[in-house]
């Protein structure tokens, strides 16, 4: 079955579910491929949280036709990168190169994906690889901050585990746990095979059937959406001479496709003459980098406000914040507004000039919502929204309560005074 849409993407289905998603970009030499899998450290329980993570590493240790150095030099004989990436909500292999390579590229990434072997020596020596990205990870404190961040908004909840899994569970997993993860979550009604550049369509389609075609149907991996709890965590770090906090608000997942959140992160914090780094930075020298951003995945969602601080300009950064958040909620300034729509629209329009982003974007549409959005459409709604829209979406956000994130160098008494900065601003923040 073949649909098309108003921006050129064309998806045909195959019959066990295996979406192919394919962008026709002649103008182009060049091709990105990509295989997604919904399938990410969400849908793992505790005790193999993680284990996506691993699986996508071992992935590329060798199939049951190459080994490790074949397939690493069937790709760049080509010229072709190879890569994959895990997050919460799925899981994703590419490759990148040339346009007349594109329906090879499908036949590779389908042997990777399908036929990996997962060899136990290998298993050996890529365990300390993760351990130490692991340790890296644990090390670095705005990682760690984040991780403390999705604990305080979701508490228990799977979404709320870190993609990188635990070290335990490194240290812990066999090969047996690879093939019964791979077995269990990759499914024909949770991968859509990807291609956009200088592709032949047919080509594609072709190779996807070939490769995925007899894969089992299953069912969809879906998720049960979290409750917000949100609170206040802290961790002190030794070694570290900054203060970092990520605070954030509930606001609605993907599936509800609403772009209220966005333009409220875009006004907010998009650009150096932002509110947010007008007033913490340029003003105040309270930082020197501040983010703000509206991430939504598969039932999930978080306003994300990040900065990185001295310890001893702590409190009156986190007040400065507080302040700026409870005066957005009052009002919206309607150039702030102008400037939000526009740097909008230009990301927007820019990812569309990008093969791999285009690609992403529309195959994660796919996959859990089963549709791709028009991005001219979504921009038209943006456009809709003025200053009143943004200010109450803003304000509920923050009357739904705050999860809070402090790490790096953490004074004695800073739950305390961060919750009590917050509380004067009428910014609720739980126990945690």
């Amino acid at each position: 079955m073949t649909e098309m849409n108003d921006r050129a993407e064309q998806v045909t289905t195959l019959a066990n579910g295996v979406r192919v998603l394919t962008i026709a970009l002649p103008q182009l030499q060049t091709a990105s491929v990509s295989v997604f899998v919904r399938c990410g450290s969400a849908h793992e329980r505790p005790l193999f949280n993680g284990i996506g993570h691993v699986v996508e590493h071992m992935a590329f240790k060798g199939t049951a036709s190459r080994d490790a150095r074949t397939l690493n030099l069937d790709a760049e004989r080509l010229g072709a990168e190879v890569n994959a990436h895990t997050d919460k909500d799925h899981t994703a292999f590419h490759m990148r190169g040339l346009g007349p390579h594109a329906a090879l590229f499908v036949r590779m990434l389908g042997d990777i994906v399908r036929h990996a072997t997962f060899p136990e020596p290998d298993f050996e020596r890529e365990r300390e690889v993760l351990l130490h990205e692991f340790t890296e990870d644990e090390d670095d404190p705005m990682a760690t901050a984040f991780k403390l961040f999705d604990r305080g908004c979701w508490g228990r909840h799977p979404l709320a585990q870190p993609v990188i899994g635990t070290r335990r569970n490194i240290e812990r997993f066999g090969r047996d746990d690879l093939v019964a993860h791979v077995q269990r979550h990759y499914s024909g009604a949770n991968i859509v095979v990807a291609a956009a550049g200088a592709i032949d369509v047919d080509a594609i389609e072709r190779e996807a059937e070939a490769a995925f075609g007899d894969l089992r149907a299953g069912e969809p991996n879906t998720l049960d959406p979290p409750a917000w709890h949100g609170g206040l965590r802290t961790r002190a770090m030794p070694g570290s001479s900054q203060t970092h906090l990520v605070l954030g608000f509930a606001i609605p997942p993907l599936q509800a496709d609403e772009p209220g959140a966005a333009l409220a992160a875009a006004v907010l914090g998009e650009g150096m003459s932002s509110p947010l780094m007008d007033q913490l930075r340029e003003q105040r020298g309270l930082v020197y980098y501040a983010a703000c951003s509206a991430d939504v995945i598969d039932s999930g969602g978080q306003f994300v406000i990040e900065a990185s601080t001295s310890p001893e300009q702590l409190d009156e950064c986190l007040g400065a914040l507080a302040a700026l958040l409870a005066a957005q909620a009052r009002r919206i300034d309607e150039l702030d507004l102008e400037r939000g729509r526009n740097q909008l629209r230009v990301r927007r329009l820019r990812a569309l000039e990008k093969p791999g982003r285009r690609l992403e974007d529309s195959a994660l549409d796919l996959l859990l919502l089963g549709r791709i959005r028009s991005r001219e459409a979504w921009l038209q709604r943006i456009g809709a929204l003025g200053a009143d829209a943004v200010r109450d979406a803003l304000a509920g956000m923050l009357a739904g309560g705050a999860a809070l994130a402090i790490t790096g160098r953490v004074a004695r008494g800073t739950r305390d005074r961060a919750r009590g900065i917050l509380a004067a601003q009428g910014l609720a923040c739980p126990a945690g």
